[in-house]
């Protein structure tokens, strides 16, 4: 990681390389780019790393979401670990979550009993309500695809 290079008003570090991770499998896709599973080369830990294409209409609403993502520690939360910058894309790295999605759950279950709803639900609401302690506003990107296990 190149410490001299900072990204701007991010007051963050950026990486310029990629090396340090090996492709696992695709996870995902969604309107701003795709998630890929990769492994530290060092570590063997998982990570999830979601690839943006850059370009100018998407840089404020990323950066805002860099910004108030490396800030949150929460167990409820996916948490942040790094950017990677490359040519043509930006690589947000972060905590891998293996249990899928909320709304795959949801679809493969049909419905759920009253305690796996809350228990589910007690988590979602954990973690908003974090992020509004925080003052981190998050409400627009919350659905069933968003939420991860």
């Amino acid at each position: 990681m190149d410490r001299a290079t900072v990204g701007p008003a991010m007051d963050m570090p950026i990486m310029h390389d990629s090396d340090r991770y090996d492709f696992v499998r695709d996870i995902g896709s969604g309107n701003f780019g795709v998630a890929r599973l990769m492994r530290d080369k060092v570590t063997k830990e998982l990570v999830a790393v979601k690839y943006i294409e850059r370009g100018d209409k998407i840089d404020e609403h990323v950066r805002r979401e860099i910004i108030n993502h490396r800030s949150l520690r929460h167990p409820n939360i996916v948490r942040f670990k790094e950017v990677i910058l490359t040519p043509t894309h930006l690589a947000i790295v972060m905590e891998y979550a293996s249990g899928g999605e909320l709304f795959e759950r949801i679809c493969a279950a049909g419905r759920f009993n009253e305690d796996e709803a809350r228990f589910f639900f007690q988590q979602l609401i954990s973690g908003v309500s974090y992020c509004h302690a925080m003052v981190v506003i998050i409400f627009p990107f919350i659905n069933f695809s968003t939420c991860i296990m």
